[in-house]
């Protein structure tokens, strides 16, 4: 026979999640910087003389400037009779088609100063601008002031919108205006500066020799005014036609070009008033760079939009479900109230299962707790599995009455409870693990609800022994919030998922029906429990019975374990899909037990990672004041929640402190088992069991407990 190759698990999955994620974070960052589009009188205040002086070539120049990049400066101004109007911040879907149907109604034409990254959001804007003959020139991509902006930056933007433009258009703009400038009077030496590197890159500046100033809306009439030149000289005119509402600027059009008109001025593109060539051709490359550069952009808009879309879903939903839990916490401590004003009752003899495999660590302690139990009539039938440590000694060493020892060969811990099942006694079976140690009452208090005859199974409360270190105290919050008052809410919906393999009771009756415990799946406690609530059995919580187990004490050993949990649970799912058509109790575990488990324990921890990008890119792009009051918000409910489930269960508030911590490492594992397993899943792998290493940490704890 050949030799047998052990089937590996994938793991060209997670190098496709650091890609997903990358790439998420790169399209949020550019839609971050691309929304950060300024407009004329919503940016940064020109300071005099920032930068120094620039020279009076500048200042006392033309409106059309070539600035070389050694500093020399020639302008050139329109002829007498010669208005270039020019418009600034668009394209914009509304107000563009506006200015350019009062622009072709007077067979005028004017340059539009476009922000490359409005180009890419309405390229049909400015295609249509082109093709009534006016022309387009940058006002780079998201409107930076190019005196306070680093070269990379300034040259990143130039680029970017050549780009947008060229695959708008197919034209590549060779005139420029600078965001926030005016008159060449008003141009800094660090505006100077920067229209340096502009000229550098092969643009003429174009400045204004009016600034109508309509942004601020001081009415049309005024905008008309301040538009006119005197004495027929030629100008550059500045307007906007986006950037808020340009109605008065439409209005100032059809009062402006008339009266212009009528005078003899005549109304050209910059580039035809000084008799300059029309914008060259883009190359082939440059427009498809634009395109890939508007896919990117668009792109990145869709996911911001998606992403808050997301955010406020899970939000909206964990709120619900805190609701709903809290709700049902309150009605199931009514329930268990009454339950517990009644005296215990002695409901038959009780045979209690102990699967083991290498438990020697907890086996005594576990055993001990059990023959120390307060309810009379028990019989304690441990199942060695096989184990290799000595775990079946230590058991008949004790030579405690009522423990009883089987031994068989290695078959997983199904078959090895089924073992047990068939040597059991009692009618009533208590099902636990070999790490768990109990309470005396634990056992009298977890049968009780099977005095209701229609109850086939009783969750216990599991709690978590090896709390100290930052690990054990999230695995007990974890255990007290998530666990516990989920198993409320799933107790008054009537649906409960599972019965944890480390306390749990059941009726014969049920065991019988459901066939014994299924190894079919690595969730063998799941599968059980949806099995009995199927076969028409209720399964009910109750938290009285308090068990003690020992929690994975490592990062490795958590994965493993909740790896293991993930997957089998997934396993369960599925094999248990049909309750969701189905009517009575097996209805309601698919409408509601299955249907919650998919949401909130597979559906939502798989968004997570996107989540944790859409945090980042907040911290990067959105007020520090607005990102850090909704952390707190959500810390300040998860504590509450969590100070609440506390109370229930009667435990003391000191592990609060290390829960914003769990956001930081706890939380993205849970949320990477989760992918794992839903890849495992998807992929049809198989897992192999996850056997978890003992450190004795239940026994060190039933010891502690019996000193004090």
């Amino acid at each position: 026979m050949g030799k047998r190759v052990r089937r590996r698990e994938p793991r060209a999955h997670w190098l496709l999640l650091c890609l997903f994620m990358l790439v998420l974070l790169a399209e949020l960052c550019f839609n971050g910087y691309v929304s950060h589009v300024g407009a004329e009188g919503s940016g940064p205040t020109e300071v005099p003389g920032a930068g120094g002086a620039a020279p009076g070539t500048v200042t006392g120049g033309a409106a059309v400037q070539r600035v070389g990049a050694g500093g020399s400066v020639t302008s050139r101004g329109m002829p007498a009779k010669t208005i270039a109007l020019t418009f600034d911040d668009g394209p914009d879907p509304t107000w563009t088609p506006r200015i350019l149907a009062v622009l072709a109604r007077y067979h005028a034409h004017a340059t539009f100063f476009e922000i490359g990254s409005r180009v890419n959001q309405y390229p049909a804007v400015s295609r249509q601008i082109v093709a009534a003959g006016d022309e387009i020139g940058s006002h780079t991509f998201t409107h930076v002031q190019p005196g306070d902006t680093p070269a990379w930056r300034l040259n990143t933007e130039l680029t970017l919108t050549s780009n947008a433009i060229a695959a708008a258009t197919g034209r590549r703009p060779v005139l420029l205006r600078p965001p926030y400038s005016s008159k060449p009077d008003a141009v800094t030496g660090a505006d100077f500066a920067a229209l340096r590197r502009i000229g550098a890159a092969g643009y003429l500046v174009v400045l204004a020799d009016h600034d109508t100033q309509d942004w601020r809306r001081p009415g049309a009439a005024a905008i008309a005014t301040a538009a006119q030149p005197a004495g027929g000289a030629g100008a550059v005119v500045m307007m906007h036609d986006s950037g808020g509402d340009r109605s008065q600027t439409v209005a100032a059009l059809n009062l402006l070009i008339p009266r212009l008109q009528a005078q003899g001025y005549r109304f050209v593109t910059v580039s035809e008033g000084l008799g300059l060539p029309a914008a060259p051709r883009a190359s082939a490359a440059g427009r498809w760079r634009g395109y890939a550069l508007r896919f990117a952009q668009l792109g990145g808009s869709w996911l911001a939009r998606a992403m808050t879309v997301l955010m406020l879903v899970a939000v909206v939903l964990a709120g619900l479900r805190l609701l709903v839990q809290v709700f049902c916490a309150w009605a199931h401590i009514r329930r268990v109230h009454r339950r517990w004003r009644q005296p215990l009752e002695f409901l038959g003899p009780v045979s209690v299962i102990v699967p083991a495999y290498n438990e020697a660590a907890n086996i005594a302690a576990t055993v001990r707790s059990l023959i120390g139990s307060d309810y009379p009539r028990l019989e304690v039938i441990v199942v060695d599995d096989g184990s290799t440590d000595g775990t079946a000694d230590i058991v008949e060493r004790m030579r405690a009455p009522g423990v009883f020892v089987v031994r068989q060969d290695n078959a997983g811990k199904p078959a090895a409870l089924n073992t047990g099942i068939r040597y059991a006694r009692g009618e009533i079976l208590v099902l636990v693990d070999g790490d768990t140690v109990f309470e005396p009452d634990a056992v009298g208090r977890l049968v009780q609800p099977l005095r209701d005859r229609r109850v086939g199974a009783v969750s216990g409360n599991t709690k978590v022994a090896n709390r100290k270190g930052l690990l054990g105290r999230w695995q007990h919050l974890e255990y007290v919030i998530g666990f516990n008052l989920d198993r409320r809410m799933f107790d008054i919906a009537r649906c409960m998922p599972t019965v944890p393999g480390a306390i749990g009771a059941f009726r014969r009756a049920a065991v019988r029906d459901v066939g014994g415990v299924s190894a079919q799946t690595l969730a063998e406690d799941a599968d059980f429990t949806m099995a009995v609530i199927r076969a028409g059995w209720r399964v009910v919580y109750e938290p009285a019975a308090i068990a003690w187990t020992e929690a994975p004490s490592s990062l490795r050993q958590l994965w493993r374990q909740r790896y293991r949990w993930c997957y089998g649970t997934m396993q369960a799912m599925w094999k248990h899909r049909r309750a969701l058509v189905q009517r009575g109790a097996a209805g309601r575990l698919g409408r509601r037990g299955l249907s919650y488990l998919l949401l909130f324990q597979v559906l939502l921890p798989l968004s997570a990672p996107m989540v944790d990008v859409y945090g980042l890119y907040g911290l990067l792009f959105l007020p520090l004041t607005k990102v850090a009051a909704v952390w707190l918000g959500f810390t300040a409910v998860q504590v509450a929640t969590a100070g609440y489930a506390l109370r229930l269960d009667r435990e003391r508030y000191g592990p609060l402190w290390s829960l914003p911590l769990q956001q930081v490492v706890y939380r993205q594992l849970m949320y990477l088992v989760v992918f794992q397993s839903t890849v495992m899943a998807l992929l049809g792998g198989r897992l192999r069991w996850h056997r978890m290493a003992r450190t004795g940490a239940a026994t060190a704890h039933a010891r502690a407990a019996t000193r004090s």
